[in-house]
């Protein structure tokens, strides 16, 4: 069902773990060329492409303009185009309570949420246009919608903004033919949960979703992978799909 994937060329930021490593995983698995964008994750980058699971692996702070025009025209450059464009790349910084947010913490993760997708979506889209086709893939969060838990109130409504932002973006980009959508995420056990969740409060929220487990980065990987092929979601733009095994349903 994925042939289709085959030599599409594919950048996947925040792309060398957790949820980011397992859609670049997968991408390769279905014969996409994938080039995995890391910030603080070089050695796992490098291993992705060690492992022929990445075609190429390239550092960059995305909280910063200019660096996500360069790295879309290096991937760009290297590939030889780009077909689909993940923006994966963030997260929570810290949880804080609203009387100890200030200016520099909210330009942290505005930065790292928004601006980078933003920033990646606006590099991305003369290739996308010269082409006449393209994907782009957000990743958002069940908390744009039930507003996170106590102390993520900045991040929380950071993928609010990226949520609307998609629906924005499909209507604006789609007369060029490019599609935007976005996965939604709920409570996924990687290492964001290790650093921003104590294993109590896991528990308590496992046993509140109806599959009666956390979910795994896996789980996400095939509903990026759906969104990413014509031939099956050709018609689905201006969505946003929630995964999180009954979590939220709305």
């Amino acid at each position: 069902m994925m042939v289709e994937l085959q030599g599409k060329r594919v950048l996947v930021t925040g792309g060398a773990t957790g949820i980011g490593a397992a859609i670049s995983r997968a991408f390769s698995d279905a014969g996409a060329k994938v080039a995995v964008h890391y910030h603080a994750g070089k050695a796992a980058a490098d291993a992705l492409v060690a492992e022929k699971k990445a075609a190429l692996a390239v550092g960059a702070d995305l909280s910063k303009a200019d660096a996500c025009n360069r790295l879309l025209q290096a991937v760009v450059e290297k590939l030889g185009g780009l077909d689909v464009l993940v923006n994966n790349a963030g997260g929570m910084v810290g949880r804080r309570p609203l009387s100890e947010i200030d200016d520099a913490f909210i330009d942290e993760v505005f930065n790292l949420n928004v601006r980078s997708t933003v920033h990646c979506c606006r590099a991305a889209i003369d290739p996308f246009r010269a082409q006449e086709h393209g994907t782009i893939i957000n990743v958002s969060s069940v908390s744009a919608i039930t507003g996170g838990s106590p102390g993520s109130s900045i991040y929380s409504g950071a993928k609010g903004f990226i949520s609307t932002f998609t629906r924005s973006l499909a209507r604006e980009l789609a007369p060029d033919g490019v599609r935007v959508n976005a996965v939604s995420p709920g409570t996924i056990h990687t290492d964001f949960h290790v650093r921003h969740s104590t294993p109590e409060k896991l528990e308590a929220t496992r046993k509140t979703i109806p599959q009666q487990r956390l979910g795994t980065a896996e789980d996400c990987a095939g509903t990026v992978l759906y969104l990413a092929s014509d031939k099956l979601s050709g018609y689905v733009t201006g969505q946003v799909i929630e995964v999180n095994g009954g979590q939220l349903m709305v």
